[in-house]
């Protein structure tokens, strides 16, 4: 026996085989059109492409030479004062975060007097 599920009822019902394996009525889609021929579409020669530069130019071998040098800074702050701005600004509120916890902890630890 085949089952589906009936969406008037919210359950599980009786139904027939082609009702139960295409449900809503819904049927596999034929096409009555042939696909077209791979091979039909004319064919361009490599000298007849256009190239396009959507990238525009390649910055990677300037910001690897950048990043690279020996200047004893991290890469972190190697873009100088606003790397160092978000660098103290991270460590400052980690560091109220870490106390705020570490307050409320001590807080919550102790009883309440009544």
């Amino acid at each position: 026996m085949y089952y589906k599920f009936s969406g008037f009822t919210q359950k599980l019902a009786g139904s027939w085989a082609s009702a139960a394996y295409n449900p809503q009525g819904l049927k596999p889609v034929a096409s009555s059109e042939a696909p077209p021929i791979i091979f039909a579409t004319p064919t361009k020669f490599a000298s007849e492409t256009t190239s396009y530069d959507y990238a525009g130019k390649n910055k990677v071998p300037e910001l690897q030479k950048f990043f690279q040098k020996s200047d004893g800074l991290p890469v972190h702050l190697k873009h100088g004062l606003p790397d160092q701005m978000l660098y103290r600004t991270t460590m400052a509120l980690t560091l109220g975060g870490t106390i705020y916890c570490l307050i409320a902890l001590y807080m919550a630890s102790q009883p309440k007097n009544k």
